[in-house]
C-alpha cells in the first residue's frame, strides 16, 4: 500500500514505492501478478484531448476488472460554472479513484484537496508523472536497471522532462539535460533533483548531452497551447533536433513520449529505426499505471 494520498507528480511516491510500482507493473506486465480491482470504478477528467492516456487508462481498469468512464469538457460541469471543489466531492462519492488531464496544475491541485479517493495526474502543464512511470518501466526492461545507464533529454523542459527529471533523480539514473537558453527546466524542478541527491549534469549543447548517453530522450518543442509560439521556439530550437547526423557517434537508444512531431524535435528516420523504443515505451503506459491503480488502491 501507497502512503501517498495522491499520485499529483512522481516524489509523491517515497523511493521504495516506486520501485515497487515498477516492479509492480513489470510483473503484470509478465503475468506473473494477476491482481484485479473488481467493482472498482476510475473516474477520467478531460480537459485535454489525448490518445495514449485514454486508452491505457481505460485499457487499464477493464483489464483489471473494473471501469472507466471518460468525462470530457462537454460531459460534466469542468469549467462550465460549478466550482472545482464541488465536482470533485460529488465525484468522489461515486468512483475509487480519479485521473485528471488538466492544463492548470492548481486545478489539479485543487481536485485533490476535496476529493475523498486517489487522485492521479494524468497531465497538466506542469507535470506527466505517469509517463514517467513508463519511461523508467521501459529503460528498466531495455537495461536490465539504472545503474551505469547514461541518459539524456535533449529539446524542451517541458511537463514530460521535468517529471523525468525528477523520477531519474529518485532512481538514480545518470541524466544530462541540454536544453535552449530560456526554455530549460525550471529551476524547482533542479532543487528538487539536487535534494534527492541525484541532479542532472546541464548543458546547453545536445552533441555534448549524447555523446556517452545509452537512452536519448526528446519530445515535442510545440506543446498543446502553445500554437502561437511556433515560429518562434522553431527559431530557438533549431540543432537540437535528435537526428542521424546528432547520433552518428552514438549507439544510443531513443525515446519519445508520443505524439512526434516528425522533422521537428526528431526524424522520421530515427523513430522508424531500430534505435527506438518508442513503441514499447508507449505500451508501458498500459502496465504502468496499472501497477500504480493497484498500488494505490491497495489490492
Amino acid at each position: 500500500m501507497l502512503e501517498t494520498d495522491h499520485f499529483l507528480d512522481i516524489d509523491d511516491l517515497a523511493t521504495d514505492e516506486l520501485h515497487a510500482v515498477l516492479d509492480r507493473a513489470a510483473a503484470i506486465k509478465a503475468g506473473e501478478d494477476d491482481t484485479e480491482l473488481p467493482d472498482h470504478t476510475l473516474g477520467m477528467l478531460f480537459e485535454k484531448p489525448s490518445t495514449r492516456t485514454r486508452i491505457s487508462f481505460e485499457t487499464g481498469m477493464t483489464q483489471l476488472g473494473g471501469h472507466a468512464i471518460f468525462l470530457g469538457p462537454d460531459d460534466i460541469q469542468l469549467g462550465h460554472g460549478e466550482p472545482l471543489s464541488d465536482t470533485s466531492r460529488v465525484l468522489s462519492r461515486y468512483v475509487d479513484a480519479v485521473m485528471a488531464r488538466l492544463f492548470d496544475h492548481e486545478d489539479l491541485l485543487e481536485i485533490a484537496e476535496y476529493s475523498d479517493v486517489p487522485v492521479v495526474n494524468g497531465l497538466t502543464d506542469d507535470a506527466h508523472p505517469c509517463q514517467t512511470l513508463a519511461d523508467l518501466l521501459t529503460i528498466q526492461e531495455a537495461f536490465g536497471g539504472f545503474e551505469d545507464v547514461q541518459a539524456a533529454w535533449v529539446g524542451d523542459g517541458n511537463n514530460v522532462g521535468q517529471s523525468f527529471v525528477i523520477g531519474a533523480a529518485m532512481v538514480g539514473l545518470d541524466l544530462t539535460v541540454a536544453t535552449p537558453d530560456g526554455y530549460g527546466m525550471s529551476e524547482d524542478v533542479l532543487d528538487q533533483a539536487e535534494a534527492i541527491g541525484h541532479p542532472p549534469t546541464v548543458v546547453d549543447d545536445p552533441a555534448e548531452a549524447v555523446a556517452d548517453a545509452d537512452v536519448v530522450y526528446t519530445d515535442v518543442w510545440i506543446s498543446m497551447g502553445q500554437e502561437d509560439q511556433r515560429e518562434e521556439k522553431l527559431a530557438a530550437f533549431e540543432g537540437y533536433q535528435v537526428n542521424e547526423e546528432l547520433l552518428s557517434d552514438s549507439d544510443a537508444q531513443v525515446m519519445h513520449c508520443l505524439p512526434a512531431h516528425r522533422g521537428e524535435e526528431i526524424t522520421h528516420d530515427v523513430l522508424e529505426s531500430d534505435r527506438a523504443l518508442v513503441w514499447d515505451q508507449a505500451e508501458n503506459r498500459l502496465h504502468a499505471q496499472k501497477g500504480l491503480l493497484v498500488e494505490l488502491l491497495d489490492a
